[in-house]
């Protein structure tokens, strides 16, 4: 069962959506909020799955409310301005839904929330990770993966004989997908795959053609791995 929460200024269209919600069983909607302080002491009480979230907010945009979030729950967007589609889709949201929608766009947005939700629900016995870049969602084989690297609110993604993916997360929240056995972080800015190392050297890391540098906050960590 798929744990929600709505936030909306608008109580009609937290009406319009709970409604929505109770046609669904896979989806239970704990709690409608108007006001995002309010949402914000539950969510640190109350972590959820999903947001239903309504970007044009009195105090706060909702896409910059969604990522000042630190437990990276699933979004779905809901706005009566077609100009923030691209941005709501830049910070990895699940959906987007322009006001009015209809059940049927509703179900739709609901069923990709599951199927995200079901990815990571199996992440422990997953062989890849699955990245929504570029409008589509790329499954990215762990072993595929050199290496990662931050670049402020992105990240890329740079794979064996591949393109490297750019996707907006944080490191922290990548990381947190990743199998820890495999991956581990080596810089603030570098997340690397521990199979890929081919040497170390003054302080680098060699990957493919690579030079990764290690920081100093992590040296320790990441010396006794290769020991």
């Amino acid at each position: 069962m798929i744990r929600a929460i709505a936030i909306d200024d608008e109580p009609l269209g937290l009406k319009i959506i709970t409604h929505f919600c109770e046609q669904i069983d896979f989806i239970t909607l704990e709690k409608t909020f108007t006001k995002q302080s309010d949402a914000i002491k539950y969510l640190k009480n109350y972590p959820v799955d999903l947001l239903f979230l309504d970007i044009q907010m009195p105090n706060k945009n909702g896409i910059d409310f969604y990522k000042m979030l630190e437990n990276d729950p699933m979004v779905i967007f809901t706005t009566a301005y077609s100009e923030y589609a691209v941005e709501g889709f830049n910070v990895n949201a699940t959906d987007y839904l322009l006001k009015p929608f209809s059940q049927e766009r509703f179900l739709t947005a609901v069923q990709k929330a599951r199927n995200e939700f079901q990815f990571r629900q199996n992440a422990a016995v997953q062989t890849h990770l699955m990245v929504r870049a570029d409008y589509k969602l790329h499954r990215v084989e762990y072993n595929e993966i050199l290496f990662i690297e931050g670049l402020d609110d992105y990240i890329q993604i740079h794979l064996q004989d591949k393109t490297k993916i750019v996707a907006r997360f944080s490191m922290k929240n990548i990381l947190e997908k990743l199998p820890e056995k495999n991956f581990v972080r080596v810089h603030r800015s570098y997340i690397i795959a521990l199979k890929k190392v081919k040497a170390i050297k003054n302080k680098n890391l060699i990957i493919d053609d690579f030079i990764i540098p290690i920081g100093d906050t992590y040296k320790e960590e990441i010396l006794k791995k290769f020991q």
